[in-house]
């Protein structure tokens, strides 16, 4: 009985894996493979190439949304991470109640669908005069990212040893010197996480740029869209076979990083 009921568990899982394998990552694996397809047809194979790839990187508009990319995606993590870690310490440090709601407060956003803060992100602009452009864009994205590295930092303040700040006050320490020597260092996994998180999810953002980006300016996920409309090009494929690599090395960097013991004394 036992053997049959272990028996059904393993179809049923084999059987999901190959749900997920065949509807999630065959089409990507398909694009990328059609990425080094010489022919640009997307039935027929004609040898392996590498030329959709230089394509790609002769391009000044896909070069140019790659630099805008980057720019923006390293610009509002490390931002959205240096707001969001204040953010946590101070929520960290609320009474029970004030923390469920602040907390509360802060997973909104994740949970709010993309077109909804997209528009009405763009409206608040319109509404307070600003020309939407980079500046717009960089703003949007600091918005959404800072509740995920406020979630990432949150669990690291939660483990560190709150009496090992007060005894370096009571040893002569400033509270700012006994936060970057004490707290900081204990926390830092969480910072790293929450920045990389933050990273990755502002390099793939779609919707939010889409309603915020105004006129004269693209990213690769914008970009990619408004080519696609055109007519999908193999260099395309190059590009989107690029960014996916990218964010899966990012996510298989913070979710599989090697994480330190504490010492046992």
């Amino acid at each position: 009985m036992t053997k049959g009921i272990q028996t059904i568990r393993r179809i049923i899982s084999d059987f999901y894996m190959a749900l997920i394998l065949i509807f999630l990552y065959a089409p990507i694996i398909t694009m990328m493979v059609l990425s080094f397809n010489q022919s640009k047809s997307r039935t027929q194979w004609g040898g392996f190439t590498l030329q959709w790839y230089v394509q790609m990187f002769d391009s000044r508009s896909i070069m140019g949304a790659l630099t805008t990319t980057l720019l923006i995606a390293f610009a509002s993590g490390l931002i959205a991470t240096v707001i969001g870690t204040m953010a946590a310490i101070a929520i960290s440090s609320m009474k029970p109640a004030s923390k469920t709601l602040f907390m509360g407060i802060t997973n909104i956003p994740m949970l709010n669908a993309d077109i909804v803060t997209g528009i009405s992100l763009m409206l608040a602009f319109i509404a307070f005069g600003i020309s939407l452009g980079f500046q717009t864009v960089l703003i949007a994205h600091i918005t959404f990212n800072i509740p995920y590295v406020i979630l990432s930092v949150m669990p690291k303040l939660k483990q560190t040893d709150r009496s090992a700040y007060e005894a370096a006050l009571d040893l002569g320490a400033t509270h700012m010197q006994a936060f970057y020597k004490v707290v900081f260092p204990d926390i830092l996994p969480g910072v790293l996480s929450g920045f990389l998180l933050a990273f990755t999810m502002s390099l793939d953002d779609f919707i939010i740029t889409h309603f915020t980006k105004g006129a004269g300016i693209n990213t690769l996920s914008t970009l990619i869209y408004s080519e696609v409309r055109r007519g999908i090009r193999p260099s395309m494929y190059a590009l989107s076979s690029i960014i996916f690599l990218t964010v899966l090395i990012l996510l298989l960097f913070v979710n599989f990083r090697p994480i330190k013991k504490p010492v046992q004394k």
